[in-house]
Parts: structure tokens; sequence; C-alpha cells
């Protein structure tokens, strides 16, 4: 008899809620949500996320722990002008991170998570492959289970936007290139045809309770306690780079007007880092989006290689 605390599941799971029979006296606003199309997303990302939305961690848990994972950032950032580097150790936190998540997130948090890496290395690429005067190094990060999180994967992902960007532009620079330009044959080898990647089946046992979003709140301030004040702020820095990469796709692609949701608020405008685990969420959003964006781009590319 297998072991429930054990028991692994595909993603995405069906949401029966999302198809049930719609009631005009009292709608459904996730089925509501479902059934729009005015935002590009991968069908199964959209059903996960519901899915994981519609959960009582997150209508019940997550109004209690965002202000308290708010107000603990706010002191660990005073306890780190005193003592800043007293309890830091990346491998450590990368090591209870993959563990805690393994035991307490939902199936659909942990599988959002871990295709975070791979839409973010499949999104970096296409810019580099497709940016006059780009061909920079990369650093692609493709977890196939929450233990390949072990190898600093949360730290690599932030330090693999900076040094694109930093890398990018000094090239560009280089080539007396003032403004990104596409070269003149996109390339979209590098991103997946269906937007699907090798993940393998998450733990869906009697604790894996908590939906992403309280996992954030939960997680940001051990991930400050864990991390240098410098590493801690870059990683509050990374999140407003989502723009940023907006605008280099919408120039690449002609289409800006498919990217208005690909946002964090000004790029220049830094958020406090109390307010980080909110930003995130709309970071792993948001790259979500232009990666579907790049995909459905990929598609008609196929369809018509010559437009």
């Amino acid at each position: 008899m297998e072991n429930h605390h054990h028991k692994k599941v595909t993603l995405p799971r069906p949401a029966p809620f999302l198809e049930a029979v719609h009631n005009p006296e009292n709608p459904d606003p996730w089925q509501s949500l479902w059934l729009d199309h005015s935002i590009t997303i991968n069908k199964g990302v959209k059903q996960a996320w519901l899915r994981d939305s519609n959960t009582w961690s997150r209508q019940f848990l997550l109004p209690f722990v965002r202000p308290l994972a708010r107000l603990t950032i706010v002191l660990l950032q005073l306890i780190k002008t005193i003592i800043p580097n007293r309890f830091c150790s990346s491998r450590l936190l990368h090591k209870l991170l993959a563990r805690a998540l393994s035991i307490f997130a939902t199936p659909e948090a942990n599988w959002l998570i871990l295709r975070h890496f791979w839409i973010g290395s499949e999104n970096l690429a296409f810019l580099n492959a497709n940016i006059k005067g780009g061909g920079v190094a990369m650093h692609p990060l493709n977890p196939h289970d929450l233990p390949d999180l072990k190898d600093n994967l949360f730290i690599q992902h932030d330090l693999n936007l900076f040094n694109f960007i930093t890398r990018l532009n000094l090239s560009l620079r280089a080539n007396k290139l003032s403004d990104i330009q596409a070269n003149e044959q996109l390339d979209f080898s590098m991103i997946s045809h269906d937007g699907n990647f090798d993940i393998a089946p998450q733990n869906n046992g009697w604790f894996n309770v908590l939906d992403l979003q309280t996992c954030i709140d939960i997680f940001t301030p051990i991930y400050q306690l864990f991390l240098t004040d410098k590493d801690f702020w870059r990683s509050v820095h990374s999140l407003q780079f989502d723009e940023t990469i907006g605008i280099y796709a919408a120039k690449i692609l002609n289409k800006p007007e498919g990217l208005i949701l690909v946002n964090n608020k000004h790029p220049m405008v830094v958020p406090t880092t109390w307010s980080a685990g909110y930003r995130l969420v709309l970071h792993g959003l948001s790259a979500e989006m232009l990666h579907a964006l790049l995909v459905k781009a990929k598609q008609q590319n196929q369809l018509n290689p010559a437009s």
C-alpha cells in the first residue's frame, strides 16, 4: 500500500471547479478568470495558478502571514546593520528551501517554481540570440526536481539576469550600437514549442498544503536571514528588470502591445525589501507571460516563416 505522505502527482492537475456549470446568481471568480483569454499565458500554468490560488491557505493563512513576514523583514534589516553576515550561508539556505518546499508546498507551487528557472533561461537565451550585438556568455538553469535547487539556483538566477543585462550592454557599447536592434532573421530554436519542460512529478502528501504566495511570504525573511545584505538587496533589485526584459522583447518582436503586463513597475524605482514577496509573485507571472508570447511567436513563425 502506497504511503500517502510520499505520493507524487504529475502537473498540471485537473481543476473541476473551473469547468463547473456557471451560476449567474453566484459566479465563481476563478472560473471567470479561467474562461477569459485576454492574457497570453500557458494553459497549464493558468490552470495550476488558479487551482493553487483557490486554497484555504491562500484565503485564510496568507492575510496573517504577509504582515508578519513584512515586519520580520524590517526587523532583520535593522539587525543586519549591526551583525551583517552573522548567519549567512547560501548553501544551507538552498538545502533548507528545497527540503521545506518538498514537505509543505502544494504540487502546483513547486511545479511553478521549477518552471520559473526554465522559462527564465529560455527568455534570456531568446534575447541573447536575437539582439544585434548579443551572443554573450550565459548560464542556463534547468532543474528537474526540487533537490536540484541545492546548487545555489536562486542566487544564480539573480546573477544570470544582472550578468546578461550588463554583458549585453557592454557588448552594444563595444559595437557602437546605441539601441536594441533585432537581427534580420529571428531565431526561436531555444524556445520550447509547447512551453512544457522535463519536471518530475511533485509531492502531494499530508502536509503539502501551502500555496505559492504563502510560501513566498514565509520564505522571504528566511531568504534574507541566510544571505548577505548585498545578496538580498540584489535579489530585490532583480525584480525591477521585468520592464527592461519586456522592452527588449517588444523591440525584437515589434509587438509592444502584447507585453503590457510584463511589468513590475518602473525599473529605476527599486522596491522596499518588505514588499519583495509580492513583487516576486508579479515577477513570476511576468516571466510566464513573456515566455507564452515567445512560444506563440515561434508557432506563428513556423506557420509563416517569411513574416
